[in-house]
């Protein structure tokens, strides 16, 4: 593992923060000056101004039902935004974004790792929604969502539509473009007046209350776990 990486998984500060505090030769491995592509072994014996890392905890993995109004970023100084929210006493950051003025699930870890293999597109990871727009859904308005409709330039990817009543469907979609329903429904002349994100993969909002979040399960985690294994292998 690169030292960055090491000093970042123990809670300590940020891979780019360990970035600076190696170049600063703040940190020793075994005795000897740090250098930014030092790889770490087990044993080995890290030290950051002279003092050993903190004892690494086991990684985090939540499922929150964001409100409306809640952002998905992870940049303090932006009003609402969801770390803060959270209130979590570890450092963790959302896999993946759900637009301020959607709701539902949104997953989020301290594990670095997973969320780039749980984001790469080519895995084709489901997500559903539950949407209520104006005017009334038609059939012929739920046959082009699940066709795909141009937006930005670019068809999007098939998906599977089903209409719920006269004003609401659910759409799972394979692909994450910036607001991507929201658009898709614009283009085709409707409005969205509620978006809730009800699944992603095989974790289910359920019934959690919104503002409120929980630990994945151990039977939510073993999917996302092998998840992360597989890449690695790659």
């Amino acid at each position: 593992m690169r030292l960055n990486k090491h000093i970042s998984e123990s809670g300590l500060c940020s891979r780019r923060q360990a970035d600076a505090w190696i170049a600063a030769g703040r940190v020793t491995v075994n005795g000897a000056r740090g250098e930014l592509g030092t790889q770490v072994k087990p044993g080995d014996a890290v030290l950051v101004d002279g003092k050993p890392l903190p004892m690494r905890k086991s990684a985090v993995y939540i499922a929150l039902h964001k409100p409306r109004g809640i952002t998905s970023t992870t940049e303090r100084h932006v009003p609402g935004n969801i770390i803060d929210f959270v209130g979590h006493p570890e450092r963790i950051f959302p896999i993946g974004r759900l637009d301020k003025e959607s709701e539902g699930l949104i997953l989020l870890t301290s594990d670095g790792d997973i969320v780039n293999e749980v984001l790469r597109e080519e895995h084709g990871h489901e997500k559903e929604y539950l949407v209520t727009v104006e005017p009334a859904v038609t059939a012929n308005f739920l046959a082009m969502m699940a066709a795909g409709v141009r937006i930005g330039g670019e068809k999007t990817k098939p998906a599977r539509v089903t209409r719920v009543d006269a004003n609401r469907f659910r759409i799972v979609l394979t692909q994450g473009l910036n607001r991507q329903i929201r658009r898709m429904c614009s283009a085709l002349g409707w409005r969205v007046r509620r978006l809730v994100r009800t699944r992603i993969m095989h974790i289910r909002l359920g019934d959690l209350p919104a503002g409120r979040w929980r630990d994945l399960t151990e039977a939510e985690l073993k999917p996302l776990l092998a998840i992360l294994a597989h890449g690695k292998k790659r």
